[in-house]
């Protein structure tokens, strides 16, 4: 819930905002706090913390109360663990290793529990029927959608990935009924890979997104895949939430693998066995 609150402040009224910051400040407070005292803090009117509980997808102040309990509740659970400070410049490297594997096991925790089932069996079938499959990812996600085309092409599947946002933009409008696009986001917003996903989406093929609800790219989508995940700001490169998407694409090759039935897992059984044949032997 405060990663869903920290990805929906940015779209919040200014004093909407003051309520999210607060709630982010001192989540534990607010637990036990009433509406006017809530309101009294954050310097807002009540009906400013029911607009923003609205906002948050919640019935009003109580059932807003009650999700964060049991958000704190299971992010203080054995284990699942949280990492409540980022990582600091003084940090020693024993302390670097636990928050970075503490963080991305409890994210990889807890973006599983709350994926859609009904969305990941939909793009699972989506997939297994697809004609042709297009990965598009910029930036970091590239390196998901790159590593999604080699698990899908081995399953025998026609599957393409392009590094340069304008060669998807070549091939998307190409793309036909049948055809899949499985667009990886962990903002859901940059600018070239939404109108890919919209000239895929216009020329008929269907739209996967991984990428975080209520997005523009999430927008586009037929299916998304949510993975709300929260990043540490201290390091340059998004490291949890390229782990989340790749988790994501095994699980949905996986799902994939079963779904083609015992043939397609001994083709990729004889792939391997040539792939044994250019390794050293131990």
């Amino acid at each position: 819930m405060l990663t869903k609150l920290r990805n929906l402040r940015p779209g919040l009224s200014q004093s909407e905002q003051r309520v999210a910051d607060l709630v982010l400040k001192q989540p534990q407070w607010v637990i036990d706090a009433s509406i006017a005292m809530l309101a009294k803090k954050a310097a807002v009117s009540q009906p400013t913390v029911i607009r923003f509980c609205r906002s948050m997808e919640l019935n009003g102040y109580l059932d807003f109360r009650l999700k964060l309990a049991q958000t704190l509740a299971a992010e203080s659970a054995p284990g699942v663990p949280y990492v409540h400070g980022d990582v600091k410049a003084t940090d020693r490297p024993a302390d670097i290793v636990s928050k970075v594997f503490d963080r991305a096991a409890g994210t990889l925790m807890r973006v599983g529990k709350a994926l859609d089932i009904r969305a990941m069996d939909g793009a699972i079938k989506t997939l297994t029927k697809a004609s042709r499959v297009e990965f598009y990812g910029l930036g970091n996600s590239s390196v998901v959608a790159q590593d999604a085309q080699y698990k899908f092409f081995r399953l025998g599947l026609p599957a393409i990935y392009f590094s340069d946002s304008h060669m998807n933009n070549l091939s998307a409008p190409l793309l036909a009924k049948g055809d899949v696009v499985v667009a990886i986001s962990a903002s859901g917003r940059t600018r070239e890979l939404c109108r890919s996903a919209k000239l895929a989406h216009s020329a008929g093929a269907i739209v996967i997104a991984i990428t975080i609800p209520r997005s523009p790219l999430s927008g586009i989508a037929d299916i998304t895949l949510n993975a709300e995940v929260e990043e540490d700001p201290d390091i340059y490169s998004p490291m949890t939430s390229r782990i989340v998407h790749l988790t994501i694409i095994d699980a949905l090759a996986v799902g994939v693998a079963l779904a083609r039935g015992p043939k397609w897992v001994s083709k990729l059984e004889k792939s391997k066995d040539e792939l044994r044949v250019s390794r050293l032997p131990r």
